[in-house]
């Protein structure tokens, strides 16, 4: 067997930023300066939340957009969120918006992702963008499955008729990943760290995504010749929810990490974020 695909994200999402860029100047010459704009929205001091978030404000600052940042401290209320997210809704110079999961849990996250505008839901959590998304609609698709689903493609994966096996349920990850794999003609399986079987029913899976959230939950020895293994988990020490060390020698193509699904995660966001410019700037009458 020859020696595995190394499915590099990092690679790729520069390749993304470098066209960005390109749309960005095209935008502004088009609209006499405007640039796109990202609002992000940091409840609390969570500092891995506080990280990502700065990491997105980075990647719009290397392509030339806005990154505008609103942070609300731990005590904020449900009402209290949802009256900035209204606020960014009804700015005509927001783009995008990102509520940085998660919130405190005194916060009903699930009614605050709800009350994002769908133009503007960049990131792919609203139920009405999930369910049109299921359905074939055009929506924008949950940042992390759909920087998978471009990585997939830019290295010419091949999925329709294959059995994909997603170990993973959470509504930003494992259901929108397994929703995009069945509207692309695979078999999917939806498994969770309850599923009984879970080894055997990977081991005939031909693509595998950990999406589990619990640091090399899935074994090296659980993955069967040839199989794709996307890895979407990422803990301190710079591992996955997969054992990749143990089945870089069987796998077909994987996914490092980090350097794999995280940076299409950020590279996704800003894409979609600029595609929401896109689409405004032609509903004004700008070509």
């Amino acid at each position: 067997m020859s020696e595995a695909i190394v499915l590099d994200g990092k690679a790729l999402s520069k390749l993304v930023e470098s066209q960005i860029k390109v749309r960005v100047e095209k935008i502004k010459q088009a609209t006499s300066g405007k640039i796109p704009v990202l609002a992000t929205i940091l409840v609390g001091n969570d500092p891995a939340s506080a990280t990502y978030v700065r990491m997105k404000g980075n990647a719009c600052a290397r392509v030339g957009m806005e990154s505008r940042k609103i942070e609300l401290p731990e005590t904020t209320t449900t009402d209290e969120l949802i009256a900035s997210i209204e606020m960014l809704n009804n700015d005509p110079d927001v783009s995008g918006i990102l509520l940085q999961h998660p919130v405190p849990l005194a916060i009903n996250e699930r009614a605050a992702f709800d009350k994002i505008a769908p133009d503007k839901d960049v990131d792919g959590v609203t139920c009405l963008g999930f369910g049109r998304m299921s359905m074939g609609e055009s929506a924008y698709g949950s940042a992390t499955p759909a920087g998978i689903m471009k990585l997939l493609d830019h290295y010419n994966i091949n999925i329709e008729g294959k059995k994909a096996v997603v170990v993973g349920r959470s509504p930003i990850l494992g259901k929108p990943m397994a929703m995009m794999l069945l509207n692309r003609n695979a078999t999917v399986t939806v498994c969770h760290s309850r599923t009984v079987g879970l080894q055997d029913i990977i081991k005939n899976a031909d693509i595998v995504v950990g999406a589990v959230g619990k640091p090399k939950f899935i074994k090296g020895d659980w993955i069967k010749k040839g199989a794709v293994v996307v890895d979407a988990g990422y803990h301190p020490g710079n591992i996955g929810d997969i054992d990749l060390e143990n089945c870089i020698s069987v796998c077909s193509a994987y996914t490092p990490v980090p350097g794999g699904v995280g940076p299409m995660t950020i590279a996704t966001l800003i894409s979609q974020t600029m595609e929401a410019a896109e689409k405004k700037s032609c509903q004004n009458g700008n070509d």
